[in-house]
């Protein structure tokens, strides 16, 4: 039966759980303003009774409780919208860091300005226009150097430009496994004190929102799923690996890679193997950095080459007015020393490659002569070999174009003597390198016999970059050039020659006997009409080609990237707003409640006042 004195306990239940109450509302008021804080609510609760039905109880109607205790104190916190947030947030973070580093590059070609390099190309076929006029005037001379020195300059500025953009996105790669790592550092001791807590009955709220803060910080980082379904032992995974299991954190390193410059790949600690993530800023800056940026950096690359290697091509044959030839303009460094284009790739002492740049054959081709031949070329493409067939009713033209349509990472055109030349692009992956010829095949002919290139057909006369002497599958008339030295849009230079003396620029054709005669500009000519020939093999067919293709993609991006972070920041928003009219701390709330539970306080505690002079009755008035 009820104790005399439970109306003490009942009065104490009441007591404690209103301050409990009064505590925790304090506890949300202090936290307004703490980042990823939810507001707590305390669950009451009807302690019950002491009568139990399979005891002895005493005669009454109906039970008597026992006043008040917390059931708990929980996060008011919706799971479902916490998981929408999570799935949404790698997005966001993706398309600010692309906006970011776009705008950085759409900054790098500032087109059209007068300094942009497209003004600098434009004003350099100018002053070659000129001395093709005026070929005996040194002013048109100097011009030309002058706009060449301030050509090459501004082709520097921006590879330097660009490359300075790709350092930073390596800086930003190694600073983001850095916080990834102290992320999930943190989040595994936090399950492992959650777990603890657990164990002792407790609810470590405070805990859970500190955990939740950082898993949405990691979620903005890299793209990642929770499981949570086992409480001893929560877990993350990104791309269905485990980065979080329990107490147990699997970090990442960032480890250089000389096959892509030395910038560094993501790998897991403990396997070496290298991390994919599909959203997040890391994935972003991974993908800038060696898609984006590194493919700007070749296409300007192999804007130079190209510009270099054709320039050179024909001042080559022309006459200066010291009457010298076989000068080039520009200076072409080679990749290796070995004038074979023999290259030790594994590093043990001895040869194991070939770097060629360019095949040239040894017959003169007439462009819209129909070949009358049968057979199948095979060519390097970024994913292995491409075969590209051609038949008797092809013209030459129309198997370039077949060539330059394939997207083979080998092109073909015919130089100024109507000899077929194949060139090597830029190559997708970073383990290739670029503008290195790595495998041409023909199973028929065209180029052996018809153009001179290869020495005998089929697999067993292909030419391979993947072993030394690859020049002896060539045949002995064909010529051939060096890889040049990586990122030519950095090292491009004018011959000291010519930059030393001016009189050496060739405006004129001409022969050994008679190095042209006055007022002859006619090589002048010919190089000031690279500007709108379809020189630049491949897909972009002129210089002028590449400017517009260049500053059009790149605007592109930007628009796209501008977009895409407008509509996910647009999504986010309404879900944190969502979130906080849910989980924030409302201060007018927590006021009311206040009030709500110091009037409970007050009335527990009038209640035991009330109880005490009962029992202060009972016990000193009644009897003597």
């Amino acid at each position: 039966m009820q104790s005399t004195f439970s109306g003490i306990e009942i009065g104490k239940r009441g007591l404690f759980a209103h301050q409990i109450a009064l505590n925790t509302a304090g506890h949300n008021l202090s936290n307004a303003s703490t980042e990823g804080y939810s507001r707590q609510r305390v669950e009451l609760r009807a302690f019950h009774a002491i009568d139990r039905p399979q005891l002895n109880r005493a005669e009454r109607p109906g039970q008597i409780g026992q006043g008040v205790e917390v059931a708990r104190i929980e996060r008011v916190r919706d799971r479902l919208l916490e998981g929408r947030i999570i799935a949404q947030a790698h997005e966001e973070g993706y398309w600010q860091m692309r906006d970011k580093y776009v705008m950085m590059l759409e900054q790098v070609y500032n087109e059209p300005t007068e300094h942009s390099v497209r003004n600098l190309m434009d004003r350099y076929w100018d002053s070659w226009q000129e001395l093709s006029i005026f070929p005996d005037q040194m002013a048109a001379r100097r011009a030309v150097a002058e706009r060449g020195e301030a050509l090459m300059e501004g082709i520097q500025l921006r590879y330097h430009s660009l490359d300075r953009i790709r350092t930073m996105l390596n800086d930003e790669v190694r600073a983001g496994v850095g916080q990834v790592n102290e992320i999930i550092r943190e989040i595994a001791a936090l399950n492992n004190e959650i777990v603890k807590v657990q164990a002792a009955g407790d609810e470590p709220n405070d805990l859970y929102d500190r955990r939740d803060l950082l898993i949405n910080r990691l979620s903005s980082k890299i793209n990642i799923t929770i499981d949570d379904r086992n409480p001893d032992e929560f877990s993350i995974y990104t791309s269905g690996f485990h980065i979080v299991q329990g107490r147990i954190a699997r970090p990442f390193e960032a480890v250089p890679v000389p096959e892509n410059d030395g910038y560094s790949n993501v790998v897991w600690s403990h396997s070496g193997e290298v991390a994919h993530f599909r959203g997040g800023t890391l994935a972003s800056v991974l993908e800038l950095r060696d898609v984006d940026v590194r493919r700007e950096v070749q296409k300007l690359d192999n804007m130079t080459i190209n510009f270099v290697d054709l320039v050179n091509e024909v001042h080559r044959d022309g006459y200066g007015l010291t009457a010298e030839t076989g000068l080039d303009f520009f200076v072409e460094y080679p990749a290796v020393l070995n004038a074979l284009g023999n290259y030790d790739r594994s590093g043990d002492g001895a040869f194991d490659s070939t770097y060629l740049f360019r095949l040239s054959g040894a017959n003169s081709l007439r462009s819209e002569e129909q070949i009358g031949l049968q057979g199948t070329l095979t060519l390097a493409g970024p994913n292995g070999n491409l075969d590209i067939d051609y038949f008797p009713t092809d013209t030459v033209n129309d198997l370039i174009a077949r060539i330059n349509n394939s997207g083979a990472e080998v092109v073909a055109r015919l130089d100024r003597g109507g000899h077929l030349m194949l060139k090597g692009t830029p190559a997708a992956e970073v383990q290739n390198p670029d503008f290195v010829i790595r495998h041409v095949e023909d199973s028929g002919q065209f180029l052996v016999g018809y153009s001179g290139i290869l020495a005998a057909p089929g697999a067993a006369g292909a030419y391979s970059w993947e072993q030394s002497d690859a020049v002896d599958l060539l045949r002995d008339d064909s010529r051939f050039a060096v890889a040049p030295l990586q990122n030519p849009s950095a090292w491009i230079d004018m011959n000291p020659a010519i930059r030393n003396e001016p009189a050496r620029i060739a405006a004129a054709f001409g022969t050994p006997d008679q190095p042209g005669v006055v007022g002859d500009g006619d090589a002048a000519l010919e190089i000031a009409g690279l500007r709108n020939r379809p020189v630049m093999v491949g897909q972009i067919a002129t210089f002028d080609d590449y400017f517009a293709d260049t500053v059009a993609e790149v605007g592109l991006k930007g628009e796209e990237a501008e977009l895409a972070l407008r509509t996910q920041e647009a999504i986010m928003k309404d879900l944190r707003d969502t979130r906080e009219s849910i989980s924030g701390v409302n201060v007018d709330e927590e006021l009311a409640q206040m009030i709500k539970f110091q009037h409970g306080y007050n009335a527990a505690a009038r209640f035991i006042t009330y109880v005490d002079r009962m029992l202060d009755t009972i016990i000193n008035r009644l009897g003597v």
